[in-house]
């Protein structure tokens, strides 16, 4: 397979997820029971917490010192990434956009004929502007983990299904502007920011954050504790800063 490809592999899942999810729910044509939502809730959950902590773990190396050092990086690139997300009010954009998806779907009425629109940008929206899309396409690129973006295909798969009920196919079209945005991040990251990141041996930091903040979708999905997600995302760009003026 292609290496181009083979980073693609976290993106191709997540348009999977929205297509299957789509016509499992003009199928179905009903939600899901309360039992059900809880079950994929903490089944999420727990996939989160590990596939993210695994992430952290498989990007630290050394002794128990220098494993430490890296830890402090990664705490310290969370910190100056939530600080300067704030500044760049990043959730407060992120924000926006779903209250617009809200409002797009309590305007929405069965058997108008520019629902078919509406459900794509809602969905478009949503699926995009999710700060585990991002998070999860640049760990694709720079080390093939496409965990995230799987739970990330499970989670929009889900929302696909609920939404179909209201906006009809019209929500599988979304799976169009994942794959371009994701895919491009993804290719993007891969073609020019890793072999920038290998050759002065970087990735393990940039990992170790994404790890910690993969973890964090879990406290969310499980609602243990409301995170501003999106505010943490520049700390993909603290952790390499970071690492390469503490050696």
């Amino acid at each position: 397979m292609d290496f181009r490809l083979r980073r693609m592999i976290g993106t191709a899942l997540n348009v999977a997820g929205i297509l299957i999810g789509g016509v499992a729910g003009l199928v179905r044509r009903r939600p899901l029971s309360p039992a059900h939502e809880s079950f994929f809730k903490v089944g999420l959950g727990v996939f989160s917490v590990f596939y993210g902590l695994r992430l952290t773990w498989l990007s630290l190396n050394g002794t128990g010192l220098q494993i430490f050092k890296q830890l402090l990086v990664a705490l310290l690139a969370l910190m100056l990434g939530k600080a300067t997300g704030r500044l760049l009010r990043l959730q407060q954009m992120s924000n926006r956009l779903g209250r617009q998806a809200r409002d797009r779907m309590a305007a929405a009425k069965p058997g108008n004929p520019g629902q078919l629109g509406e459900g794509f940008k809602t969905c478009a929206t949503l699926f995009c502007a999710a700060p585990l899309a991002i998070l999860g396409a640049v760990q694709d690129g720079l080390s093939g983990y496409f965990y995230p973006l799987a739970v990330k295909a499970v989670m929009d798969g889900l929302a696909t299904m609920g939404f179909s009920l209201l906006f009809r196919w019209g929500v599988l079209l979304a799976a169009l502007p994942v794959l371009v945005f994701q895919g491009a991040l993804t290719l993007l990251c891969a073609q020019f920011l890793k072999p920038f990141l290998e050759a002065h041996h970087l990735v393990d930091a940039v990992n170790a954050a994404g790890g910690l903040l993969v973890f964090s979708v879990a406290l969310v999905i499980l609602e243990l504790k409301k995170l501003e997600l999106a505010d943490y995302l520049p700390s993909l760009v603290f952790a390499p800063m970071i690492a390469w003026l503490c050696r």
